[in-house]
């Protein structure tokens, strides 16, 4: 019994140890690739292995980071869209293959004819052959879009199912935010509850605090955003991620996201009540190249299969990678959007796949 009581203080004294060091090494890439703060995490479907907030919340400023803090996670926001659309296909509020224009026929006459067929599946999965739109584009403007927030998106998808947007060629997968807004409209509809609302559902389901836009907005000891020259963003409302607020606009805890990620792994495993191994497989690996919410890869490395998926809002880098083979998944934010902070996150991320992502730690 002794023995196996100091063998027990040996590994937990290890474990500590081997955390340092990954904190230390990723502080030294924090600063190094000019990132204000960073957070990082390993998780296997039942524990949380490692987590991490280091550095500030704002350049230049004494706001140190908290592992509580909230980070924009861009189009990681899609990863938790396509999750709860599974959930009310499977509660039969909507079906994959229903069509956009059955649920909003009155903005199909004057909508492009390329779009009529599109599906929540075909939306969900980024089949729908429709152009890139993203907070860069300069049309619409602000005053062509008016109402509430829900009425803005509707509005929005109005304005951009009428173009006469032309793509020639053809391809497996293309990735538009916009589908991703018609999917979201799409559950709005199919539920009368706003997106919002049934995302804040959803999270209290799973015990997790979703919220929107800026974490800044609300509350300015939150994390700011940070652009490539690492000028803070003030809080403020930003009407074009809000039109694709199903695209890429909610924010969240690391530690509450890794009990998303976690309820993956969980899944995958055969472990969730709602869901079927064989789902949730499908919804990570199902189609090529990008499922259900879920882009995938297998390393050539060490050819196990990942699912992925990476955000960039303008101000902020969101990172989650999932490998249900060895029973791990890495999360990494930052709270700066340049190409010197995704080099520093990528770097991390293959640290930590070193040290974690062997067979053997399964």
């Amino acid at each position: 019994m002794k023995k196996l009581f100091f063998a027990l203080i040996l590994l937990l004294l290890f474990k500590s140890s081997y955390a340092q060091n990954n904190s230390s090494f990723a502080d030294s890439i924090r600063i190094k690739y000019n990132i204000p703060e960073l957070a990082y995490a390993v998780v296997s479907a039942d524990s949380v292995i490692e987590i991490n907030a280091l550095g500030y919340q704002r350049i230049n400023s004494k706001y140190k980071a908290k592992i509580e803090d909230k980070f924009r996670l861009g189009s990681v926001t899609k990863t938790i869209t396509a999750y709860l659309a599974a959930v009310l296909v499977k509660e039969g509020k909507i079906k994959w293959n229903t069509k956009f224009f059955d649920l909003y026929p009155e903005l199909k006459t004057k909508s492009n004819p390329l779009n009529y067929n599109f599906t929540l599946q075909d939306f969900i999965t980024f089949r729908a052959h429709i152009p890139t739109w993203s907070y860069g584009n300069e049309t619409p403007t602000q005053k062509e879009i008016t109402g509430n927030d829900q009425q803005q998106r509707y509005e929005f998808i109005s304005w951009f199912f009428k173009q006469d947007f032309a793509i020639s060629e053809k391809q497996d997968v293309y990735w538009s935010n916009p589908s991703y807004v018609a999917a979201g409209l799409m559950l709005e509809k199919a539920t009368g509850k706003t997106y919002e609302t049934l995302v804040k559902e959803l999270g209290k389901t799973l015990k997790i605090d979703f919220d929107f836009g800026q974490p800044n907005l609300k509350d300015k000891n939150q994390p700011w955003g940070h652009d490539e020259d690492l000028k803070p963003e003030a809080p403020a409302l930003n009407y074009k991620l809000n039109w694709l607020s199903s695209a890429g606009n909610i924010n969240v805890s690391l530690r509450d996201y890794c009990k998303f990620t976690q309820m993956q792994l969980q899944g995958l495993q055969g472990k969730s009540k709602l869901f079927t191994a064989e789902e949730f497989n499908y919804m990570h690996f199902g189609l090529p190249e990008f499922s259900f919410g879920w882009n995938a890869e297998t390393k050539k490395n060490n050819d196990l299969q990942y699912s992925f998926h990476n955000g960039n809002p303008g101000t902020f880098l969101t990172k989650v990678y999932l490998c249900p083979a060895i029973n791990k998944a890495f999360v990494l934010f930052a709270n700066v959007q340049s190409e010197s902070a995704d080099k520093g996150l990528v770097l991390i991320l293959e640290e930590l796949e070193k040290k974690y992502g062997a067979p053997a730690f399964n």
